[in-house]
């Protein structure tokens, strides 16, 4: 009997640290949040690609967090602008960085 205490709480404390571990800090993200950002950046090229104003060789999308950072260079600030509001539409889309500049 003595000896199941101690293999249970053996178990316990890997179980513990093993959750632990997979917590993620302001600076990581867990592979679930990693796939829903990678979802949202694959749903924001499509937007802007669909987008006839906007050419999205131009524009580079990254995620973190569900915030979107858009940056690139295009021709007028109108099309800053139109990406910005095409990102924001987009599902998931906490909010948008946006760092494009004028050619």
């Amino acid at each position: 009997m003595k000896n199941f205490k101690i293999l249970s709480a053996l178990v316990a404390a890997l179980m513990l640290t093993a959750l632990a571990g997979c917590a993620s800090g302001p600076q990581q993200e867990s592979a679930g949040q990693y796939v829903d950002d990678t979802v949202i950046t694959t749903s924001v090229k499509a937007a802007i690609f669909n987008e006839p104003t906007l050419k999205v060789s131009e524009i580079n999308v990254e995620t973190f967090k569900g915030i979107v950072q858009l940056s690139g260079f295009v021709r007028s600030y109108d099309n800053i602008n139109t990406a910005t509001n095409v990102t924001s539409a987009v599902k998931g889309v906490k909010s948008v960085k946006n760092d494009i500049r004028i050619k």
